[in-house]
C-alpha cells in the first residue's frame, strides 16, 4: 500500500498532467491566432467604412437568429446569429430572378461582422449587385468561433453543414434570391466550413471560394485538424472525395467551380493543403490531375502595394472550374483587406474582387 507522501505526489502527479493535456488542447484550438486578438466590442453592429476607390454599402444590413435543433453528445446554441447585406444600388435595378448570394464563412477568433469589417465584401457587393450572408459561429458551441471543420460527422453534411443549409434555405425563402447563384466563401476554418458545404451540397451551392483553408475530409478531431493543418491530409486528400462521389453515384453530380486562394507564407495552414486541395477539386469535377490549362504570373506592385503572385486556371471547355491563385508573401490572412482588423493583410491583390469576379462568371 502507497504511503500518504507518495499518494500525494501521485495525485499531484496526475493534477498536473490534467492540466497539461487541457493546455495542449486550447493550444491546439488558438492555433489560428499567431498574433494577438484585438478583444471584440459589444457595441451594435456598424457597416464597414469606405476606402478610396469604394462606393458606400448603401443597402440594408439586417441581424437575425436561425433557431437551431438540439443535437445529443454535442455542445449546441440554441439558435445561430447572422447578418444580411442586401444591396440598395437602384431598386428599378434589382434582378428579375433575385440577388445573387454570397454565404461568407468566418475564421476562429473573428466574428461575422469582424470578417464583413475586415473584407470590405459589403462594398464590393454593393457595385456588383450581390446579398451576403454572414452566419456566426457561437462560442458555447467553440470558444474561439471555430467552424468544426474536422469534425466526421459535419464532414459528411450532419451538425454545422445541415444548420447552415437549413439557414440559406430560410434566407432564400425571405428575400429574394436567385437560388441558381447562391456561392459559398470561407476563410482558414470558414474555408474549410464552405468546401463541406458545397461537397455535401451541390444543388444548392453555384460554386465555392477557399481562403487559406484545409484540405476537404481530414483531422476528426482538435489534435488531427492540427496536423492537417500543418502537414495537409495526403493518404486521406484522395479518398476523401472517392468516398463522397460514391456515395452520390445514384445521381449525376453538377461541376463544383472553385476558387482557392493561399499565401506561400502562411505559418497556420500550409500551402501544401491547397495543393491537396486543387487535387480534389479536379477529382470531384472529373478532371485529370496535372499542369494547370494555362498561368498568369503578375510581379509585385509598387510601394508594397500588391503582392506577387500565379494565377493557375484549369479548364473545363472554356469555363473556368479551377483557379488557384498563390500569393508571395502573404502569411494567413485575408489578401487586401482591412489591416485595422486581425487577419487581414493591407497588401493585394484584392481577394474579395476575385471572389465576386470569379462568382460572377458562374450559376446552377
Amino acid at each position: 500500500m502507497a504511503k500518504p507522501a507518495r499518494k500525494t505526489r501521485l495525485l499531484r502527479s496526475l493534477t498536473r498532467a490534467a492540466k497539461a493535456q487541457q493546455s495542449m488542447l486550447a493550444t491546439l484550438l488558438d492555433v489560428y491566432a499567431p498574433a494577438p486578438v484585438r478583444p471584440a466590442r459589444k457595441a451594435v453592429p456598424r457597416k464597414p467604412a469606405a476606402r478610396p476607390g469604394l462606393a458606400p454599402a448603401t443597402g440594408r444590413w439586417l441581424a437575425g437568429r436561425f433557431p437551431l435543433p438540439a443535437t445529443q453528445g454535442q455542445a449546441v446554441a440554441r439558435d445561430m446569429q447572422y447578418w444580411l447585406y442586401v444591396p440598395d444600388r437602384v431598386r428599378d435595378a434589382q434582378p428579375r430572378d433575385g440577388w445573387p448570394l454570397v454565404v461568407m464563412l468566418h475564421g476562429c477568433h473573428q466574428s461575422a461582422t469582424q470578417f464583413a469589417q475586415g473584407t470590405r465584401m459589403n462594398h464590393l457587393a454593393e457595385a456588383k449587385g450581390f446579398a451576403v450572408l454572414y452566419p456566426q459561429q457561437s462560442v458555447t458551441v467553440q470558444a474561439q468561433r471555430c467552424w468544426r471543420w474536422y469534425d466526421r460527422a459535419t464532414q459528411e453534411g450532419g451538425g454545422e453543414t445541415g444548420a447552415l443549409a437549413s439557414l440559406i434555405g430560410t434566407v432564400c425563402e425571405r428575400h429574394p434570391i436567385d437560388r441558381r447563384r447562391i456561392y459559398a466563401c470561407g476563410l482558414s476554418a470558414g474555408a474549410g466550413m464552405a468546401a463541406i458545404l458545397a461537397l455535401n451540397h451541390p444543388e444548392l451551392i453555384a460554386a465555392v471560394a477557399l481562403h487559406s483553408g484545409p484540405v476537404f475530409g481530414a483531422g476528426h478531431g482538435p489534435i488531427g485538424a492540427l496536423h492537417v493543418m500543418r502537414h495537409g491530409a495526403a493518404a486521406h486528400a484522395d479518398a476523401a472525395i472517392s468516398g463522397l462521389l460514391m456515395r452520390r453515384a445514384a445521381a449525376p453530380l453538377p461541376p463544383m467551380p472553385a476558387l482557392l486562394i493561399q499565401g506561400e507564407d502562411d505559418q497556420v495552414v500550409d500551402p501544401v493543403n491547397q495543393r491537396q486541395l486543387a487535387r480534389q477539386w479536379l477529382q470531384w469535377n472529373g478532371l485529370p490531375a496535372g499542369p494547370a490549362t494555362r498561368v498568369a504570373v503578375k510581379p509585385a506592385g509598387r510601394g508594397g502595394s500588391r503582392n506577387a503572385h500565379e494565377i493557375h486556371d484549369y479548364l473545363m471547355g472554356r469555363k473556368v472550374v479551377l483557379r488557384v491563385v498563390r500569393i508571395l508573401g502573404l502569411g494567413h490572412a485575408w489578401s487586401g483587406g482591412d489591416p485595422a482588423h486581425a487577419f487581414n493583410a493591407k497588401a493585394g491583390p484584392d481577394a474579395s474582387r476575385m471572389v465576386l469576379d470569379f462568382f460572377g462568371r458562374h450559376r446552377r
